[in-house]
């Protein structure tokens, strides 16, 4: 089974204005078309068996709206994280019904959300999403599309990790995207997930290989940020890469199904 931990979707009524946004801010092309259908033509395309949607309210308004469009998209091939924008004053309420709803998970995007990863105020926050068995899933890293400063950083990450210890945490972009030397100086071995997302580009083999190495296999998960990575080639790489059979099963499939709590 393959999982891919980390995509991008929208309401098909803003699908198109979305993309071509985000396309410009970014600089980089969109792989699909921004709908739940174009997403499973790409898993298709790539034998993919699940997709999570991460999904992002950049503005305190658009988090119930977001959410209820997330829970309702939600089938077998098909799941989604919910999204909490820090200053939406009802997140203690919105978090629980998320959970009643069956959401896994709770995607932060500190830089387009205007917040610092460690900022004490987010505690409160993250300690709900924790209560409720639920995984936070941070943009970690250099966001292409938006200035500095960057406001998830390997180390603001490690400290969210001292201060909530067990907590299931996952860390896009291989821990900090374009932060590699401070991943591995401030990250690599702690207890707190990476995914793969847009990093193949970004990282040659050898490299990608010993950083997952040194992290552990078990806490590596399959992401490629689509629509801005193209799913088959994101599956490629981790296939090509110099690691045993069943070490890439493991970060392709079943360290999400022990993460999520899905059934083989």
């Amino acid at each position: 089974m393959i999982i891919d931990i980390h995509t991008h979707c929208f309401d098909d009524a803003i699908a198109k204005k979305a993309i071509a946004v985000l396309t410009k801010k970014g600089g980089i092309p969109a792989y699909t078309d921004g709908t739940v259908s174009d997403l499973i033509r790409s898993m298709d395309e790539s034998h993919i068996d699940i997709s999570i949607i991460q999904p992002i309210a950049t503005k305190p308004k658009q988090t119930e709206v977001i959410n209820r469009w997330a829970v309702s998209i939600q089938d077998k091939r098909i799941l989604s994280f919910g999204t909490i924008h820090p200053e939406y004053p009802d997140w203690k309420k919105e978090i629980r019904y998320l959970a009643s709803c069956g959401i896994k998970g709770i995607k932060f995007h500190p830089d387009y959300q205007e917040f610092f990863v460690d900022d004490p105020k987010l505690f409160p926050i993250y300690e709900e999403v924790f209560s409720n068995n639920m995984i936070a899933l941070f943009h970690a890293g250099i966001d292409i599309g938006l200035p500095e400063p960057c406001h998830c950083t390997p180390k603001g990450l490690r400290n969210v990790l001292r201060t909530f210890k067990g907590a299931e945490i996952i860390a896009a972009h291989m821990g900090g995207y374009d932060l590699w030397n401070e991943v591995e100086k401030y990250l690599v071995g702690e207890d707190i997930y990476f995914d793969t997302s847009y990093t193949s580009h970004a990282l040659d083999s050898v490299f990608m290989t010993n950083m997952i190495k040194n992290h552990g296999t078990d806490k590596i998960l399959f992401g490629t940020d689509s629509p801005w990575g193209n799913q088959r080639r994101e599956v490629e790489f981790i296939k090509s890469l110099p690691l045993r059979d069943e070490e890439k099963d493991r970060i392709l499939g079943k360290n999400a199904i022990k993460a999520l709590g899905l059934q083989s």
